[in-house]
């Protein structure tokens, strides 16, 4: 193990030396850049597309298309980029993920491989984790792409399909990654080939890449039908189900948050429900409905998983806290929390078409990704999307510092803690960030705050739309900021005036989330660009990640650490404890990490039918004049496939008659054949 670490560690040395040397080469340029006209710089694009048409290959024009880019960067948007953003750009050329921190200028990064791989005129797509942040991109961004003579495209929803192929056609087209798998979707369910709006999939930038490739892997893009079904069943059981008692008559295991019937429940659903054996294969509906009250009744719980929005329940996205707009549960678990929560339940749907993340971009011929946060998923990264993790050095050293964790009893006595911290650096004119977890922590914080008579803002699903606002204020002097997770990934917190001297941001996690990565994100809010900040996270006894992970370690750390035992306001600090509390978190992420895997496996059957079919409909819808060479090879082998199948071994033995009604229900009229 030790050794594998070693080669590891050296790799990565190598790998950050090899790209030193190529930014260095770029770094030479500068002068002869800086000498060139606006019009000669432009020109500059026109020379490159003429020598990849000849020939050249993209790696051989790297040197000197990125020197163009970074004086013309300088020129359009008063950005320089630094030699390690050289090096993050080299590294997304190669097809793999950057590994930057926070405010080191991911977005100036991304223009160079972008601007190189743009050169073949097959396409670039930017990809970002929200509409406002590819719009705000490709307006900034698309001054410099413009400039250079790159035509720029930004897809979003709402867009007809003609503005979508124009988007596409670009040759930089920005968008987010819901929208770019529905289009696919979409493309493949279309009449005629000229109304499809995408080309094909050729270089992919993501940018939060492992927000969009590891925690939304799972999550299926699915286009849906109407599929008529009474919805009374959902009352029904969720009238019964609110009835239970825990223990009981149902249990839950918190490791895996899955619920089920004990035996004394189980009775009670077949009294209730007037059936001799639930698990009878005839009551198989039923016991799914029991199964999705069970889990919207006692698992999904209301401001931490959904929130409940103008008598519409809507989904919380919990790596960002964002509502997850137009995404409903499947399986009818989103009309058993309708029914929980007493809104309209809507109609079930049909799903017509689906892919999953994971396959979908892993259709590109390269993809590419940066984000501040990936080390810990670089097993995942490499085996599934075959792309290694590059750590990045900072332009400047970290200077932030980060204590250990402070573990308390319980809830209470944490939280107290917390809005007394708030105050005390509130008082100072320190700005916080408060990272919650889940939106009721961050209501219940807020309210501890107003008793305190600390004024604060609180950024969460309920009230996303000030964002952008809210974000950009919360490095200011005094300002105190309470949000969950989205904390505004991929907006810059910038520090305002007399805050270096008080210590510059300070961030409080209110709890650990059962990511490593979501902690990290939260943390590298503070101390940008080595700018002076610090961060404390703040634990309870009583924190789900606790009482699911790490409770019997951690309490006995807690025994051994606090000799005043039933001290209620008692609070431990140690390096020992953040162990513990991390080892806990791998544990979650290994779990996370075979199940995305198991439905990648699960998923790869799929996909290869997809893909077939897929290619079967476009072979189909682009035939312009007759569809008979195609429409006679399916039926010859529809046809050979049968005859073989029921003409296996004996001639006595062929099941002449399964032919026969193959032939008449569906090839000729009856009377014109027979068995003999």
């Amino acid at each position: 193990m030790a050794n594998f670490l070693k080669r590891i560690f050296e790799n990565d040395k190598a790998e950050i030396k090899s790209l030193e040397k190529q930014a260095d080469k770029i770094i030479a340029l500068e002068s002869t850049m800086a000498a060139l006209s606006d019009e000669e710089l432009r020109n500059k694009t026109a020379e490159f597309q003429e020598r990849y048409q000849k020939g050249e290959t993209l790696d051989q024009l790297l040197t000197e298309a990125f020197a163009v880019v970074r004086e013309a960067a300088k020129r359009v948007l008063g950005l320089f980029p630094y030699k390690v953003q050289l090096m993050g750009g080299i590294t997304l050329h190669k097809g793999n993920i950057a590994e930057m921190k926070t405010g080191e200028g991911k977005t100036l990064t991304a223009t160079m491989p972008v601007y190189l791989n743009a050169i073949s005129g097959d396409g670039v797509h930017v990809v970002t984790v929200n509409e406002y942040l590819a719009s705000r991109d490709a307006v900034e961004m698309g001054e410099l792409y413009r400039f250079l003579g790159l035509t720029v495209g930004l897809n979003v929803t709402g867009k007809s399909s003609e503005e979508k192929r124009a988007a596409y056609n670009a040759d930089i087209t920005y968008s987010t990654n819901n929208e770019l798998g529905f289009d696919y979707l979409r493309d493949n369910m279309v009449v005629y080939r000229n109304q499809m709006v995408q080309r094909p999939l050729n270089f992919a930038v993501v940018d939060e890449v492992d927000s969009i490739l590891v925690d939304e892997a799972r999550t299926p893009l699915i286009i849906s039908g109407q599929a008529e079904k009474s919805t009374a069943m959902y009352n029904r059981t969720d009238f019964f189900i609110k009835s239970l008692k825990e223990e009981e008559d149902y249990t839950i295991d918190l490791t895996s948050k899955s619920i089920s019937l004990t035996d004394t429940g189980i009775e009670k659903s077949e009294k209730t429900f007037h059936v001799d054996n639930l698990y009878d294969v005839d009551n198989t509906n039923l016991v799914h409905h029991l199964d999705q009250a069970l889990r919207a009744n006692y698992i999904m719980i209301l401001d931490v998983d959904y929130v409940v929005n103008e008598g519409k329940v809507q989904i919380v996205d919990q790596f960002t806290g964002r509502i997850m707009e137009g995404r409903r549960y499947s399986d009818g678990l989103h009309q058993a929390i309708e029914a929980k929560e007493n809104v309209e339940i809507q109609n079930e749907s049909r799903t017509m078409a689906t892919i999953t993340f994971q396959n979908y971009f892993r259709m590109y011929t390269k993809l590419s990704g940066m984000t501040g946060t990936a080390k810990t998923e670089e097993e995942e990264f490499r085996e599934i999307y075959n792309m290694e993790v590059i750590q990045i050095p900072t332009n400047k050293p970290i200077i932030r510092q980060d204590y250990p964790d402070l573990l308390f009893p319980n809830l209470k006595s944490k939280y107290q803690a917390v809005a007394k911290d708030i105050k005390a650096r509130y008082e100072k004119g320190q700005p916080v960030l408060v990272g919650t977890v889940a939106i009721e922590t961050s209501e219940l914080l807020s309210r501890l705050l107003k008793q305190e008579g600390v004024p604060h803002e609180v950024l969460n699903a309920k009230n996303h739309f000030k964002e952008a606002e809210i974000v950009i204020n919360a490095g200011q002097r005094g300002s105190v900021t309470i949000a969950t997770n989205m904390a505004g990934r991929g907006t810059d917190i910038k520090l305002g005036p007399g805050v270096l001297e008080v210590g510059g941001l300070a961030v409080i996690g209110t709890e650990r989330h059962e990511s490593r990565r979501i902690d990290n994100q939260l943390r590298g809010r503070s101390g940008r660009q080595g700018d002076p900040g610090e961060s404390q996270f703040y634990l309870s006894l009583e924190d789900d990640l606790m009482k699911r992970f790490g409770s019997e370690r951690i309490q006995q750390v807690w025994s051994r650490l606090n000799t005043d035992g039933d001290a209620d306001d008692m609070a431990i600090q140690s390096k020992m404890l953040s162990r513990q509390v991390e080892s806990a978190q791998k544990r979650v992420e290994g779990n996370n990490y075979d199940t995305r895997k198991s439905v990648l496996e699960y998923d790869e059957v799929m996909r290869e039918q997809r893909e077939i079919i897929y290619g079967q409909r476009l072979d189909i819808i682009t035939e312009t004049e007759s569809l008979r060479t195609i429409t006679v090879n399916m039926i010859e082998r529809t046809i050979t496939r049968l005859v073989e199948t029921h003409t296996q071994g004996e001639k006595e033995t062929w099941n002449l008659k399964a032919i026969h009604d193959f032939a008449t229900s569906v090839l000729v009229h009856p009377e014109s054949i027979s068995e003999d």
